[in-house]
């Protein structure tokens, strides 16, 4: 086959070296999601407290800090090869409520990643309380942050500062070059405010429950989404557990598989992932895909600590 003459070689060039640009462009720009944690309060070993990770164009977003957060950014980091997961980059978080299995690792996120050189604010949005709470977080630590900038460690002030968010009310509440984050109301129990949220990053929609019972906000933000990360707990081990009792806090705070399954029908996600799940009983016994295939043939897979989507 004869060669090009040259000035068709330039334009066939300039063609591939768009093409290769085009693709390069839509991979920095592609949204990876991480479960770093995917745990309720019982102290599995396996599982770390509930935090979700959005990660693009080398930032990455927080939802939740659940216990052993920071060390669990570590290992994806390491994982997979992400460098935005580095302690000392983690500098976005959500929290959806303030249940203690969704905050316990809200200190090791403000103290760890500055201890060991992070240099720019913790931004942090949440529900009213949260602003108390980060004060006295800061109170309980006084001794151990005096002794970290006046002695002779010299750390950054910072590095240490947190920038706290509190949200009134469900809307828009986060927006940058990378995403853009909603906050959805939701019903878990007895609590004033509870959060999910629905990110947008990247091209695509990644709609994060936090602890609810069954809720229609959650419906209409998926409408169609790429991702629905939603809490369940097992409908056929709960009726085992509590027999005719049908224990009311469960049923109030949280949604059953039969419950997810009525919702992704209606929601209609490309893929559901399980999330802080609750199953009665070992884990190793209790098929909760199979549960939601009952009522629901989408896409389902059950979210593990240090999965990507």
């Amino acid at each position: 086959m004869p060669l090009l003459p040259p000035r068709f070689r330039i334009v066939a060039w300039l063609a591939c070296l768009a093409m290769t640009s085009l693709a390069l462009s839509h991979a920095q720009s592609s949204a990876k999601v991480i479960i770093l944690g995917s745990g309720t309060p019982i102290p599995d070993p396996t599982s770390s407290g509930p935090c979700v990770a959005v990660v693009i164009n080398g930032q990455v977003y927080l939802f939740d800090a659940g216990a052993n957060v920071v060390r669990q950014a570590e290992a994806a980091a390491e994982k997979f090869q992400i460098g935005a997961l580095e302690a000392t980059h983690l500098t976005r978080l959500f929290i959806t409520h303030l249940h203690s299995d969704h905050t316990l690792g809200y200190p090791d996120l403000i103290l760890t990643p500055w201890v060991v050189g992070r240099r720019e604010p913790l931004e942090v949005y949440g529900p009213n309380g949260i602003a108390a709470m980060t004060a006295h977080l800061k109170q309980a630590y006084a001794a151990d942050i005096q002794v970290r900038t006046g002695g002779l460690e010299t750390l950054n002030e910072e590095g240490l500062a947190v920038k706290v968010h509190e949200i009134e009310a469900a809307g828009l509440i986060y927006k940058d070059e990378n995403v853009t984050v909603r906050a959805l109301e939701v019903k878990h129990g007895s609590w004033p405010q509870a959060f999910g949220y629905a990110i947008d990053a990247g091209g695509r929609r990644i709609v994060l429950s936090g602890d609810t019972r069954p809720t229609q906000s959650i419906v209409d933000a998926c409408h169609g989404c790429d991702l629905l990360i939603h809490e369940v707990y097992s409908e056929d081990r709960y009726s085992v557990v509590f027999g005719a009792s049908r224990g009311q806090y469960h049923r109030s705070f949280h949604t059953s598989t039969r419950e997810l399954a009525k919702i992704a029908g209606e929601a209609k996600p490309k893929l559901l992932i399980l999330y802080h799940q609750l199953y009665f009983g070992d884990p190793e016994q209790v098929d909760l895909v199979k549960e939601i295939h009952l009522n629901y043939q989408g896409p389902v897979v059950n979210g593990h600590d240090l999965s990507e989507y």
